[in-house]
């Protein structure tokens, strides 16, 4: 790097003599050290190579910037061991695991061989299950499940009932209820001086959360608020922490109804990411090989009751399973998951040993799952059905002799010290030599095993996940629907690009609210007109609906028209 820098100005490009490369490939070497007239360095080889290696280490960890925010050293940002052995006792006890690096293995290794040993009894009776010669295991397609009876002529009941409303209306009757608007306001926290406040703060809402931008959304009501004030209360009112406290509030508000409990109990979430279009020439856009399209990625985490938990925005070259965690990190609602659903970007096993350590339990949908790795509890064990699937053993003395290092990660980020995100990008696949990242790995690989073989043997573990992913794909479905003004975030500033996704997923939960309180009170005045209601044929509905909902037009927005207070109803039949 002191070569570099040295010679940043020189015009040559040759540079004479040699530098000890040795950090560097074979390949690398050959590239940048040429002989002519004895050894000397292509000088652009030699700054290519720097970068590319300084850049790797950075992200490893190998190197940091005392200082910095992501790349300063992360061991300074943990919670010293002293605190954590406070802490110790108390968060082992809660998540029931054992107090040390012994205790841990001895548990692990008997889940792992009695979940093995019960998929192997249960391999004779399990007719969906195959194992080929090479070893990999088949599984049956399954059934699609049925329709409750009736459920056509329910739903166009349902919606015929449902009252017209515009979106604007539904987001001032949101604020109503819930008062999210009360976040929003100058940095200082002092009384906004600004004339019909929240008037304008649900207007603000709306432009950039349909994706509008300040000027059409001004155009289109000019009596609200000019471009100018928009944008002014945007970037001076509206922060990523506020618009988060303001989706918490609607959670809470979603989360006492009882409607949304035939949807799901609130226990799971399912966390994925789907491609956002961004205009070229900015920090965090790319070229995306899955999509073939040029942005960014909106991550989003929904409970299994449909409301939206978490919502971020992210790179397309980073592993999704680097942010998998942070939605539930930073949840505070009441809805709290511990089952973690995701796709095969949202997984990996360090990532399976972190949501061990911290309580939540990841049951991914794996795409080629069968050519994943199924390892032996110990290299003595042989089972008489399924002995083909296993090729490899777990290195217990990982585990153990790392214990206390995954403890103190995992109890700095319990006590917000760091993001799960932070880390594992440290511990992603570039940096295989780390000891912690080893560690983890091997925990991860533990709890991969004991997933897929409760994946193969258990058909309802995977109707389950089937059901509990294909909800966020209504969901990003819905938030298409809702940023009907562009499908391009048009700002190349990485935190307004944040506040985009986060204003749509306030929208989307806006919606759901309303939607939920008035098909709570569609349901009950079906019951009273003595037309069939069941909770089959409720759980058959969706927070997403919106052909009630009208989104164009002249937009007004009467602030005094208020809406009657937010009771929750009982339902027409008992919820389980």
């Amino acid at each position: 790097m002191s070569v570099v820098i040295e010679h940043r100005t020189t015009r040559r490009d040759e540079l004479d003599g040699q530098l000890d490369l040795s950090f560097a490939s074979q390949r690398w070497q050959k590239f940048v050290t040429k002989h002519r007239r004895g050894v000397v360095m292509e000088r652009r080889a030699l700054e290519v190579c720097v970068f590319i290696y300084l850049a790797t280490a950075l992200q490893a960890g190998d190197l940091f910037v005392i200082g910095a925010d992501t790349f300063d050293d992360y061991r300074t940002q943990l919670l010293p061991w002293p605190d954590c052995e406070t802490r110790l006792a108390h968060y082992c006890e809660a998540l029931g695991i054992p107090k040390t690096g012994e205790q841990l293995v001895t548990q692990l290794r008997q889940e792992l061989a009695a979940t093995a040993a019960a998929v192997d009894a249960d391999f004779p009776s399990n007719a969906e299950l195959t194992i080929d010669a090479d070893g990999v295991p088949h599984l049956k397609k399954l059934e699609a499940n049925s329709a409750p009876k009736g459920l056509p002529a329910f739903e166009i009941e349902v919606q015929a009932r449902m009252r017209e409303r515009h979106l604007l209306d539904i987001l001032r009757d949101g604020t109503s209820w819930t008062k999210f608007t009360r976040h929003f306001g100058p940095p200082s926290g002092a009384d906004p001086k600004l004339a019909r406040a929240d008037q304008r703060y649900v207007f603000t809402t709306f432009g950039y959360g349909c994706n509008l931008g300040p000027v059409q959304a001004a155009r289109h009501a000019p009596a609200i608020a000019s471009a100018d004030t928009l944008r002014r209360l945007n970037a001076q009112h509206i922060s990523t922490p506020k618009l988060e406290a303001a989706m918490t509030d609607l959670i809470d508000a979603y989360n006492r109804f009882a409607l949304p409990k035939l949807w799901g109990a609130g226990r799971a979430a399912i966390a994925d990411g789907t491609h956002i279009p961004l205009r070229e020439n900015n920090l965090l856009g790319a070229q995306h090989i899955r999509y073939g399209a040029y942005g960014g990625i909106a991550y989003h985490h929904v409970a299994d009751n449909y409301i939206a938990l978490f919502t971020t925005f992210i790179p397309c070259g980073v592993w999704e399973a680097v942010h998998i965690l942070d939605g539930l990190m930073k949840n505070r609602s009441t809805i709290q998951p511990s089952i973690l659903h995701a796709d095969t970007q949202g997984q990996s096993e360090p990532v399976f040993g972190l949501s061990r350590l911290l309580g939540i339990m990841l049951m991914p949908r794996m795409r080629n799952w069968g050519d994943a790795t199924f390892y032996r509890s110990d290299k003595s064990a042989r089972y008489q059905h399924i002995d083909r699937l296993f090729t490899r053993e777990i290195d217990w003395r990982l585990i153990a002799m790392h214990w206390q290092d995954m403890m103190q990660v995992v109890l700095s980020i319990q006590a917000g010290f760091v993001l799960p995100s932070m880390l594992l990008r440290k511990l992603g696949s570039h940096n295989r030599k780390s000891r912690l990242y080893q560690a983890f790995r091997e925990l991860g690989r533990v709890e991969r095993t004991l997933f897929l073989l409760r994946y193969v043997n258990n058909p309802d573990i995977r109707r389950t996940i089937r059901a509990e992913t294909t909800k966020i794909e209504s969901f990003n479905d819905f938030l298409d629907w809702i940023t009907f003004g562009s499908p391009v975030i048009k700002s190349g500033d990485p935190v307004e690009q944040e506040k985009q996704v986060k204003y749509a997923s306030l929208v989307a939960n806006a919606i759901m609210l309303s939607n939920v309180a008035d098909l709570t009170e569609t349901l009950g005045s079906m019951d009273r007109d003595n037309l069939p209601v069941t909770p089959e044929l409720a759980a058959a509905l969706s927070p997403y609906t919106r052909r009630h909902i009208r989104r164009f037009g002249k937009y007004e927005l009467n602030m005094d028209d208020q809406p009657a207070p937010l009771v929750p109803k009982p339902l027409p039949f008992d919820v389980p």
